[in-house]
């Protein structure tokens, strides 16, 4: 059920709930009446110079590359939004950034029918001078499961002498942490509740999408890979970054230069699935049953 800092939107399928009093963030995206696989983060708060930064929790839109305190500007104030598709999308519009002078915008819009949910992420300069930033839609997920990030196709020594793709490690990344899976098929990040130092990882992921794997559900988001493009942190469009039971799992557009006035538009697509099990085998085993639901989210294993 809404309350009167968030609006809730459903199919009769799923259901999803945005914030307008702050934010914009997406606070759920579950089955009706399931559990949340989007997770909570409300006691958190990072002080910075340009005053206290709250994660909330769930879905947001950020600008990289990251810097503080541009990148932890308070949210906190109303959204204006407005509603169509009888009920079933939201425009939220934040307040332009005191200091940063960019605007932030998400459109998030369910399939009439099915789990399909399309965030669509705008931020606009309202400064008065060009700028170059990225948008970076960063997704809090339920703490315990874990991410997967699809590998490039293989291709045999010496037919292919070129490098597939950027990976990309943060300075306080151990490659040795229990929590990194690399596989022939899938690089895994795992979310352990007992580990509480941060990890991070990006890649270059020309294949365009990324899941999370928790339990029976799994969350799966599409997104755009633009060849020649420049991206952000040498080169990535997908991060995942964990600490604790905290994990996210990350898409950026290609870095554009923003003319006063101009704006950058970043897509994703989400899809849920019930019911999924892969045992504990390894990457032909979670590619087995991966394979039909990604074809039913668009998308290649």
């Amino acid at each position: 059920m809404s309350t009167a800092s968030e609006r809730t939107i459903t199919n009769g399928e799923v259901e999803a709930a945005v914030t307008i009093g702050f934010g914009p963030r997406v606070t759920r995206y579950a089955f009706v009446g399931g559990e949340n696989v989007l997770g909570e983060c409300k006691s958190d708060v990072v002080a910075t110079d340009w005053g206290d930064w709250r994660p909330y929790g769930g879905h947001r839109l950020w600008t990289a590359p990251e810097a503080t305190p541009r990148s932890y500007e308070p949210d906190d104030d109303p959204v204006e939004f407005d509603e169509s598709d009888a009920g079933r999308t939201v425009r939220l519009l934040q307040p332009t950034g005191r200091r940063s002078l960019v605007q932030k915008e998400m459109v998030v819009s369910l399939d009439e029918l099915g789990t399909g949910f399309t965030v669509t992420h705008r931020v606009t300069n309202h400064g008065a001078w060009e700028i170059e930033l990225s948008a970076w839609a960063l997704t809090i997920m339920r703490g315990g499961g874990e991410a997967l990030i699809p590998q490039e196709p293989f291709g045999p020594h010496p037919e292919c002498l070129l490098p597939a793709r950027a990976l990309v490690l943060w300075p306080y990344t151990d490659m040795t942490d229990s929590r990194f899976g690399f596989g022939r098929r899938f690089l895994r990040v795992r979310c352990n509740p007992a580990l509480k130092a941060p990890l991070k990882i990006g890649v270059t992921n020309k294949r365009g999408w990324a899941a999370y794997r928790l339990g029976d559900t799994l969350f799966v988001k599409r997104f755009g890979f633009e060849e020649g493009a420049a991206y952000p942190d040498l080169g990535c469009n997908n991060e995942v970054f964990t600490a604790g039971d905290f994990i996210e799992v990350e898409s950026l557009s290609p870095l554009r230069r923003l003319a006063p006035g101009a704006s950058v538009e970043h897509v994703e697509r989400w899809h849920l699935f019930r019911g999924f099990s892969a045992g504990e085998g390894g990457d032909d085993e979670l590619g087995a049953a991966l394979t039909p639901l990604l074809a039913g989210a668009g998308v290649d294993s």
